[in-house]
């Protein structure tokens, strides 16, 4: 499989089957997110894998009710919590690199999953303080998104994605570049 097969297979999804994930792939899509790149070469990112069942429970708490992510949460057989430590990164020019390194990290280990056969979805809108007492994270490490991971039990099809003459310039800003 090409990456760009690989980058159009890939969906967010939000129905799993309760089938365990194998060692071996987590661990894979665990070491592709380990070699993301990020500025400074600093690695900011740390992932939880909460598979407990009774852990998921609390941890969806931290999604409101009306939060459709919450199901798929409880479907997958495991989350992957992204945390990012400021103090291993940095602010240049208002430019947050934890966030975007944390970002990378993600993406990497939501493409592997894909490759694999499993399924994600990069959820963000939660109550950061609920997940931090759940997880026993300390107040110097943010959390930053979470997945579900497991084997998907729908199919969804491609979302519309902008034309490359609407999001890429040519030299300048508003020149077009294809």
């Amino acid at each position: 499989m090409t990456f760009l097969e690989l980058a159009q297979k890939r969906r967010s999804l939000r129905t799993y089957h309760p089938y365990p994930v194998e060692k071996e792939k987590l661990d894979y899509v665990l070491e592709c997110a380990r070699l993301a790149p990020s500025w400074k070469n600093l690695q900011c990112w740390r992932f939880i894998v909460v598979e407990e069942e009774a852990q998921r429970q609390a941890l969806v708490t931290a999604f409101a009710e009306t939060n459709p992510g919450r199901k798929a949460l409880l479907q997958a057989p495991l989350i992957i919590v992204l945390c990012g430590v400021p103090e291993e990164s940095e602010v240049w020019e208002g430019k947050d690199y934890m966030m975007l390194d944390a970002g990378l990290a993600m993406e990497h280990l939501v493409l592997a999953a894909a490759e694999q056969g499993l399924g994600t979805c990069w959820q963000g809108l939660f109550s950061e303080q609920k997940a931090r007492e759940v997880l026993k994270v300390p107040e110097n490490v943010r959390i930053i998104a979470m997945t579900p991971l497991g084997y998907p039990a729908e199919e969804r099809k491609p979302r519309p994605r902008k034309e490359l003459s609407q999001i890429v310039y040519q030299g300048i800003w508003g020149e077009s570049g294809t």
